[in-house]
């Protein structure tokens, strides 16, 4: 199914009741996700032990050795970052694909075109900041390894926080929209671009390796930036992003092709529950996504005096 998931034709007809009530979970989902989410556990143990299992011991340490090696390296370190929060939230948005109706050749045509239109706008972005640093990237804010200071915050986390500041507004902003509480920004660009939604958002997650700072990434960031060329760049950063969300992609291949079934008879029972998912999925990776990046990080650099978080996070 296309972008008509993600914002509905028929806006009297296909939105849900108690949108209220909706926006309310959804935020305190989202809010609750950012006090006992654990970005070192997701990314050093779980990617960490992913990335050692296919490279060897320690391999988010060692030099990158080579083109060969740098663009291994990118595609695996991309698998390994598969299940960090900002990707399964991008792809909450697009789970009502599950919901498409007919046979299995169907289902998968109808299910593949919007994941292709997704990974357009992602790989237009990987490739185009790939380049950017592969040729000036020695002296972008991502290359630094400045230990971070208590109330100061440095270039890199400035930029991570304006850009996951966008996405998550950005994700908030569409699933406010998609239960027309505010105006959808696509409603007219859809009629001459029909898959301009699913692009906006496939840009959303190219977007997440301008902001992202863990060292499954900047060991990647280095490498390419001490390159100097912007191919190799653009080709590493559209490798990664790949690996980001080959898994996910393949998952929802299957379920909407195989699998599914009880899900798509709910979903088809009334339109305004696919708009529901969709909204909450947006909302709640929204107001995590700003929370977790723009809001926490200033607690846990002791510029604001508190932010509420587990004892594991």
């Amino acid at each position: 199914m296309s972008s008509d998931l993600l914002a509905s034709d028929d806006a009297t007809t296909a939105l849900p009741r108690r949108r209220g009530l909706i926006i309310l979970l959804s935020s305190l989902a989202g809010f609750l996700l950012t006090v006992v989410w654990s970005a070192e556990f997701v990314d050093s143990t779980i990617g960490g032990s992913i990335l050692d299992t296919v490279l060897g011991d320690n391999a988010a340490e060692r030099p990158i050795a080579g083109v060969v090696a740098g663009v291994t390296f990118a595609f695996v370190s991309g698998l390994a970052g598969t299940f960090t929060a900002c990707n399964i939230a991008a792809f909450g948005a697009v789970a009502p694909l599950i919901g498409a109706s007919g046979g299995r050749l169907r289902r998968l045509t109808r299910t593949l075109k919007p994941l292709g239109w997704l990974s357009v706008g992602m790989i237009v972005v990987s490739a185009v900041y790939g380049a950017l640093v592969g040729a000036v990237g020695t002296s972008m804010p991502q290359f630094s390894t400045a230990q971070n200071v208590a109330g100061v915050l440095s270039p890199r986390s400035i930029q991570s926080m304006v850009v996951f500041g966008f996405v998550g507004l950005a994700m908030l902003y569409l699933g406010l929209a998609a239960l027309g509480v505010v105006p959808d920004p696509f409603t007219r660009i859809e009629r001459r671009f029909p898959n301009a939604r699913m692009v906006f958002m496939g840009a959303l997650i190219g977007g997440f390796l301008i902001g992202r700072p863990f060292p499954l990434f900047r060991q990647m960031f280095r490498d390419a930036a001490e390159s100097g060329n912007p191919l190799y760049g653009a080709a590493a950063f559209v490798l990664q992003s790949v690996g980001n969300i080959v898994i996910m992609a393949v998952l929802f291949l299957i379920l909407a092709t195989f699998g599914g079934g009880r899900l798509r008879n709910w979903l088809a029972a009334k339109p305004g529950r696919a708009v529901a998912l969709t909204a909450i999925a947006l909302i709640v990776a929204g107001v995590f996504t700003f929370l977790y990046w723009d809001v926490r990080i200033l607690a846990r650099r002791e510029i604001i005096p508190w932010y509420p978080t587990a004892p594991w996070s």
